[in-house]
């Protein structure tokens, strides 16, 4: 393997971002010169890690960033500058909080089953003004605004930066698009390993946002920054492969296309789902958007129960043909690396105990919604995502206990100091009361 020093050196490139994806999904970094890169790549960059999202004290020791050479990654708007995802170690041993690591483990309990996760996502994010408290563009007003090539092309000189830079990254980019709410954009490139998807799904957010402010605007992945829009979706689309290359989600005789082995791995993601959510909808915001009343355009195209169907955009999975399942539960808060631990540890305890899914149904579950009992219920808010968290020993087993506990108490604190405020509605409502 190539060490980043040669990497860095192939590339001209004089500084290189260290970067770590924290607990709360908020990149920390440091940017280190060319001279240092050698003694850094053995040793790490240290950072205090109470300082950012991490479940540690002050008098903890620093927490090393251990550079991984095949994260890096080329500013393509900073052309001396590079990106390299770390992984984090503390007194010399490695982080189980570090969600890089919480990944790895999963690759590698599927590579002992002989299988490896290929996944993509969809990574949508709104275009709003410097304050944020607005949509940039005034004139994208329509009703039903997803598709608009007027609304699009106006932000031509972001979206083809964007496009550019993916190619020129060898991502595979093959379209990008104007989505269902107001200022709402999505851009989409090729699927990968869980790895690499996971490290250009953080580098993704990081570009999408550097390149914005360039232009003048803030790019926001904020769940539901809007109650009448629609909310930004992290629909993520998953499919195993065998140790020979071969899809083993696809069997030419099975239901809908689709293989017992995807069934089982199906069955895991409906099985863990209020559990899953604390991680693929991991805010207090996150709620906003699941089961919310219609938006502007009629739909709110997020899942209000735990359910599967086929080619249907109403139900929490989808099958959308014979070679993956779309998992549109998450959001755009979803951690990059979190996301994919998760539904790959969801799905491989499906696979272990062989669980059944149960029938498909394919309602418009919108229109028609499923009958009370006939499906299962999703949190309500961050809370009871948290109880459902805290009371699936499955997935916490697969995920790592020293993970686990890690990352519920700094949501349960974040969840406490969110009930603790008292809101203007109430103030409103209550004080002739």
């Amino acid at each position: 393997m190539t060490d980043l020093l040669s990497l860095a050196r192939e590339s001209a490139v004089r500084f290189l971002l260290f970067s770590f994806t924290d607990l709360f999904g908020i990149q920390r970094a440091k940017l280190v010169p060319l001279a240092a890169v050698a003694g850094m790549s053995r040793e790490g960059a240290g950072f205090a890690g109470f300082a950012a999202w991490l479940e540690l004290s002050p008098a903890d020791g620093d927490v090393m960033a251990i550079p991984d050479p095949r994260s890096f990654t080329p500013l393509p708007w900073q052309s001396d500058v590079a990106w390299v995802a770390t992984e984090l170690t503390l007194n010399g041993e490695p982080m189980e909080q570090c969600p890089r690591r919480v990944l790895q483990r999963q690759i590698q309990r599927s590579a002992a089953l002989g299988y490896q996760l290929r996944s993509g996502v969809e990574a949508e994010f709104f275009l709003l003004d410097p304050s944020g408290d607005a949509v940039a563009d005034r004139a994208d007003t329509q009703e039903k605004p997803c598709y608009d090539q007027l609304a699009l092309m106006r932000r031509y000189p972001l979206v083809s930066a964007l496009m550019d830079g993916m190619e020129q990254l060898g991502w595979g980019p093959y379209q990008a698009d104007h989505e269902d709410a107001n200022g709402q954009f999505e851009l989409n490139w090729t699927y990968a390993d869980a790895l690499t998807t996971a490290d250009r799904h953080a580098f993704f957010k990081v570009m999408v946002k550097s390149l914005a402010e360039r232009e003048g605007l803030r790019a926001s992945f904020m769940p539901k920054p809007f109650q009448q829009l629609t909310g930004n979706g992290c629909h993520t689309h998953l499919s195993l492969w065998d140790q020979a290359g071969r899809n083993a989600f696809h069997d030419p005789a099975g239901d809908l296309g689709l293989s017992a082995l995807a069934y089982h791995f199906l069955a895991g993601l409906l099985h863990h789902a209020p559990a899953l959510a604390c991680l693929t909808n991991p805010t207090v915001n996150s709620y906003r958007r699941l089961a919310a009343p219609p938006t502007a355009s009629g739909s709110t195209w997020s899942p209000g129960g735990i359910s599967y169907c086929g080619n249907n955009r109403t139900h929490m999975v989808r099958i959308p043909d014979d070679q993956r399942l779309e998992l549109r539960l998450p959001d755009g808060a979803a951690h990059p690396y979190l996301l994919q631990a998760a539904v790959l540890a969801a799905g491989l305890d499906g696979i272990e105990r062989q669980l059944d899914p149960g029938p498909r149904h394919d309602n418009d579950n919108y229109a028609d919604p499923l009958p009370d009992g006939a499906f299962g219920r999703l949190p309500r808010d961050l809370g009871e995502a948290l109880d459902a968290f805290a009371a699936d020993q499955p997935l916490r087993s697969g995920l790592g206990e020293g993970f686990c506990v890690a990352y519920q108490q700094l949501r349960r604190r974040q969840w406490g100091r969110f009930r603790a405020q008292l809101t203007d509605w109430e103030r409103q409502v209550g004080l002739e009361g």
